[in-house]
């Protein structure tokens, strides 16, 4: 990947990648890393973003966000590495856009991480292990769009739902994490289970990993295959690291609307619609807005299909937290972002629980949401 983005010009090969690309496929750029001069020329459109050379310059000054460069003695960019913050952090565009202060927890939802995995210059590792050809691998990546991963791909092998659309899902927040029992959509375990799910089976860290679940080669014959359910290297390089990531994401501030930016009447009526009778604080506990306890239920509860639910261990999905739900405008709302706007997700269980809601009373509900 190192070489790919270096490009045959700056010793790898290819075209390489510039900051013009990177942002398209929804990277972002850490503008509190530049140098106030850069900064300067950026502005004046002295800085050449169509040139990879210059992605080279940003990974130098560790401003790409959640991607790490390693570079020889000589400023050859040997490799590239990927942390949490790559899917789980943006930027304010306070600079352009895709350039500006980091929103650490924030989801990423304008990163196409299919597409970015697709313009790889070697895929024939990931096609054995999924064993289908190129083509169709490119397609199945290219399926995802912004702001979608599919993580359990790589563990059963199922691309597609049976409705034929993307079985990827919906990058979460990492904020807002503090007092949830299961952090995933549908419960495979704790923010530190899937912490270490992730940096050793998704990021191909190097750590200790078991998980039993995985070795069922029935159910996740991917997982079973690449032999993820027990990982013992002759070193750990993860573990140590757990705990201090877990005591960061506890501590992410969860975002909030500004003060005024909604009607106050229209707000208290919709808090006293979502703790009365549209039945939400039911699962939806304030303050955590998940149940405190085990936060499950089945797809038949929720009135949805169980395609993603199946993929999991339990069979169930978890009731998501909705604090900060300004930072999930982009790309829709429930796991797989099936509902375009917070009224379709109210209209939905107003139509399912049989609630009797009128448009003003949605609509009333949605501003409360759109406050936490």
């Amino acid at each position: 990947m190192s070489r790919a983005i270096a490009g045959a010009k700056n010793g790898g090969v290819g075209e390489g990648v510039s900051p013009a690309t990177a942002l398209a496929v929804g990277l972002k750029v850490d503008a509190e890393k530049i140098p106030a001069p850069v900064a300067q020329q950026i502005k004046a459109g002295k800085v050449d973003l169509k040139d990879p050379a210059t992605t080279l310059a940003l990974l130098k000054l560790d401003a790409v966000v959640g991607v790490k460069g390693t570079f020889d003695a000589g400023g050859k960019l040997t490799a590239v590495g990927i942390r949490c913050s790559l899917c789980h952090s943006t930027v304010d565009d306070s600079f352009a856009p895709g350039i500006g202060r980091r929103r650490d927890g924030w989801p990423n939802r304008d990163l196409d991480v299919g597409t970015i995995i697709s313009l790889a210059p070697n895929l024939s590792p990931v096609e054995k292990l999924l064993g289908v050809d190129n083509a169709t691998l490119k397609k199945v990546l290219t399926s995802w769009g912004p702001g979608k991963f599919d993580a359990e791909v790589f563990l059963d092998g199922k691309a597609l739902r049976p409705d034929g659309k993307t079985g990827a899902v919906l990058i979460p927040a990492a904020f807002g994490l503090a007092g949830v029992d299961l952090a995933t959509y549908v419960g495979w375990g704790s923010v530190t289970y899937w912490n270490a799910m992730v940096a050793n089976n998704e990021m191909h860290g190097v750590g200790r990993f078991f998980d039993a679940r995985l070795a069922d080669a029935k159910r996740y014959p991917i997982a079973a295959k690449s032999g993820i359910a027990d990982v013992k290297p002759t070193r750990d390089l993860v573990t140590s690291k757990l705990a201090a990531l877990h005591f960061y994401q506890l501590a992410l501030p969860t975002p909030r609307p500004p003060a005024g930016s909604f009607d106050a009447q229209a707000l208290a009526r919709g808090q006293a619609l979502f703790n009365g009778a549209a039945r939400c604080a039911g699962c939806h506990v304030p303050p955590l807005y998940t149940e405190p306890g085990n936060n499950l239920h089945t797809p038949a509860e929720i009135g949805i299909d169980a395609f993603q639910a199946d993929r999991g261990p339990t069979g169930r999905y978890r009731t998501t937290p909705l604090q900060g739900l300004l930072t999930k405008t982009k790309g829709g709302y429930y796991h797989d972002g099936r509902f375009a706007t917070l009224t379709d997700v109210v209209r939905h269980y107003n139509g399912h629980l049989k609630l009797g809601l009128d448009p003003k009373q949605e609509a009333d509900l949605v501003t409360f949401l759109k406050s936490l």
